[in-house]
């Protein structure tokens, strides 16, 4: 049910293996770690972080909002380091993913095109947008590959919907809701990240994986108006977006860190002929399809998860040289346009144009 990656032509230099340096070794580092993996062509060669290393090959499991990782066993060849100037160094590196804390990204990523490597980032690209194009102009002259990680493109159901609103497949898509609500994180104090970087709470780390699903489906919007909570700190641990298309389709999508406990993500979607709904609490049977006049039918997800394909296409566009195309760097700085288009209505009470 995954959304076919857009083919172009590869340039004829393809690698075997590609070698990959995972930075940053929290919940998201053990996940893509896991995803390496399970790809083939991919090789973890190093791994990075300034305090938590694996002891013995085996880096222990984290918990995330979204499950609890199992352990991390890492062949003895794999290197590690504690600075990414040391992982930049090594000429046998092709591909640095960065799971560090946001407020490092434009740093790290400019360190890492600048050395001539790929770049798998982590989402937000930056903190601001204003920092996410100075990575984008960086890696518009670097040899290697920059790829922002927004998993939701990529994700069982998600993908699938992108390609049937698409096709047009049950009509035009008229009005379409979003949901994604967790607790707070472990890692996050009032929306700071312990070591007093700003990381822009549940907006900027939760709510823009819908807001950059959104522009995937419908473009970029006219204008937004959200509503939110701000937490003591000053960033907004909940919001509420309306994205405004004139002539339609109506949009609007929920993020938030105040749920009790547990998370999930959810999306429907009326279309002409059929509402599409996605509940990920629901296991496999996720995505139910209503037509008029037939009983709902359920369609499987049991693919991997969206980290997993997303780390996948990544590792195949290094190997052959084609530049990625599902998720560019540009989108990635887009999300964060509209994310702080969202920030500046929730402060100022009013629509604000994109």
């Amino acid at each position: 049910m995954t959304t076919k990656p857009e083919e172009a032509v590869p340039k004829p230099s393809a690698k075997a293996s590609v070698n990959v340096a995972v930075v940053g070794l929290g919940f998201m580092g053990v996940t893509h770690l896991r995803a390496y993996l399970a790809v083939p062509t991919a090789r973890i060669a190093a791994v990075c972080d300034a305090a938590r290393l694996p002891v013995g090959g085996v880096l222990a499991g984290v918990a995330g909002n979204v499950k609890k990782s199992d352990d991390i066993h890492l062949d003895r060849e794999v290197k590690v380091f504690r600075k990414l100037e040391e992982v930049l160094a090594d000429p046998g590196i092709d591909l640095v993913d960065l799971c560090t804390p946001t407020p490092l990204h434009a740093e790290q990523a400019m360190a890492a095109l600048k050395a001539g490597k790929n770049v798998l980032c982590e989402k937000p690209l930056a903190r601001t947008s204003a920092s996410a194009r100075e990575i984008l102009q960086v890696a518009e002259s670097s040899p290697g590959f920059l790829m922002p990680a927004m998993c939701m493109r990529f994700w069982p159901g998600w993908s699938w919907l992108q390609q049937t609103v698409q096709q047009g497949a049950y009509g035009r898509m008229l009005a379409a809701r979003f949901r994604r609500v967790s607790e707070k994180p472990g890692w996050s104090q009032q929306g700071t990240y312990t070591g007093g970087m700003d990381l822009g709470g549940a907006l900027f780390d939760l709510h823009i994986h819908d807001t950059d699903f959104v522009q995937y489906l419908c473009g970029r919007p006219q204008s937004v108006f959200s509503t939110g909570v701000t937490n003591a700190a000053g960033s907004i641990d909940h919001v509420v977006t309306q994205y405004i298309y004139p002539g339609g389709p109506a949009v609007y999508a929920e993020g938030s860190w105040l749920q009790a406990t547990g998370f999930n993500m959810a999306f429907t979607i009326y279309c002409e002929r059929a509402t599409l709904e996605f509940d990920f609490t629901l296991g496999a049977d996720t995505v139910r399809i209503s037509e008029p006049g037939q009983s709902p039918r359920s369609l499987k997800c049991d693919e991997p998860d969206g980290y997993n394909a997303e780390i996948r296409y990544f590792v195949e566009c290094v190997a052959s040289r084609r530049r990625p195309t599902v998720v560019t760097a540009l989108d990635g700085v887009t999300a964060l346009e509209i994310c702080e288009a969202e920030e500046k209505s929730i402060r100022n009470g009013s629509a604000v144009g994109l």
